[in-house]
């Protein structure tokens, strides 16, 4: 065999190796115990699969409760104490996100919490890595743009759909003529050192930038469902139910950023930055963090003095348009926004332009609900009530 034909042959049992990776991973996040078992069974080898942040079949099956993908999982061998690139185990993150079942069974299995999120660390805020340690920096020559999609553009760059390391990555690529702006290269930093700082299921999830090379670039893991924005519309208006479980994952998200001391202020929560895991629409995530806050939080009355008219003017509150001081509610009114375009299948003052909506919300005006949307049922759901105050919509506040 010739060395050109080896080299290919040991080329595609990379690609194969690879894909098989992805697709454990996949179901097991999936809860598709099924196709895990399936996997295991032609290559066991694949319980010890890795992600691009080292994280095993077990820590995704661990951090959504999946029981019976887990017991699959150690069944065949997996290590329950393996850890991921932050030395999280698969307890820590069950134990993190509370989910019972799963605690018990690695507990079972001597599983250990070790990692940012283990049971013996206090719970406090943990500290983002040192700037100058840059663990976080990505080679440029490791992204593969061969098969590239755009999916998002901005005024100072796009959004490729590309690939790292096998895996498919959503990259914020800043646009050439834009890599040398003070500005553009201010705001790019301060959003990646935010996104550094976080780790939640309902936050999307920073991989790693680029920072020291030309163009500038951000990486995020890709989302296969699209945004918000498009789903809706696509679907129209929603179902309470539906809305109400959209709606609660937008909450866990927004509820782990506004928690204090450190208070991150996303300034632009919108349909658009709201991103479906999948094509089932089985999970959101929140993303995008380029006009975020990041404020110390004093005194729960405090508020801040920030740039006005920050965001998008369809969703935004209205001490951001008159450029009064505001503080963390700004974002409680771009939610109740989104939830009210969720039940209404058409956005907040729909007939107005966005400025001239944001005007008249600023004037004390609020969008009307229609019976079709607002029904007696959701008005009755305590939970979502106590969670996210939906009468914001109705409450005028001086800020």
């Amino acid at each position: 065999m010739s060395s050109g034909s080896s080299h290919s042959s040991e080329k595609e049992k990379e690609k194969q190796r690879v894909s098989r990776t992805s697709l454990i991973l996949w179901h097991a996040h999936q809860n598709d115990a099924g196709s895990v078992r399936k996997l295991l069974q032609e290559d066991p080898s694949l319980v010890k699969a890795r992600d691009y942040d080292n994280r095993t079949p077990l820590h995704v099956a661990s951090l959504h409760g999946w029981i019976d993908v887990a017991t699959c999982l150690i069944e065949f061998g997996a290590d329950v104490n393996a850890q991921d690139r932050w030395k999280n185990t698969p307890l820590a993150d069950a134990e993190g996100a509370k989910k019972s079942n799963v605690i018990e069974l690695l507990q079972s299995h001597g599983g250990l919490s070790f990692g940012q999120n283990g049971s013996h660390f206090e719970p406090k805020p943990v500290a983002p890595p040192l700037p100058n340690k840059c663990d976080w920096e990505v080679e440029p020559t490791e992204l593969d743009f061969s098969n590239s999609v755009r999916i998002g553009k901005g005024s100072f760059g796009e959004i490729l759909k590309a690939h790292w390391r096998g895996t498919p990555v959503a990259v914020k690529r800043i646009l050439p003529s834009l890599s040398e702006d003070r500005l553009v290269i201010q705001d790019f930093r301060h959003e990646v050192n935010l996104l550094v700082k976080l780790r939640h299921p309902n936050i999307v999830q920073f991989l790693g930038a680029v920072t020291a090379r030309k163009p500038l670039m951000l990486i995020t893991e890709y989302l296969r469902g699209g945004d918000l924005h498009q789903y809706l519309k696509e679907k129209g208006a929603l179902s309470p139910a539906t809305a109400i479980n959209f709606s609660m994952d937008i909450v866990r998200g927004m509820a782990y950023l506004h928690n204090e001391p450190n208070v991150i202020i996303h300034r632009d929560l919108k349909p658009r930055n709201v991103l479906l895991v999948n094509s089932s629409a089985d999970h959101l995530k929140v993303g995008d963090f380029g006009l975020s806050k990041l404020i110390t939080v004093q005194s729960s009355h405090d508020v801040y003095k920030m740039t006005g008219e920050t965001g998008s003017y369809r969703y935004m509150a209205p001490e951001v348009f008159k450029h009064r001081r505001y503080d963390k509610k700004v974002d409680v009114y771009s939610f109740a926004m989104i939830l009210y375009e969720m039940l209404e299948g058409e956005p907040p003052f729909a007939s107005r332009e966005p400025y001239e909506g944001a005007k008249y919300a600023a004037e004390g005006h609020r969008p009307h609900f229609r019976a079709k949307g607002y029904t007696p049922e959701l008005q009755d759901t305590k939970d979502i009530l106590f969670c996210c105050p939906i009468f914001y919509l109705y409450t005028e506040r001086d800020g």
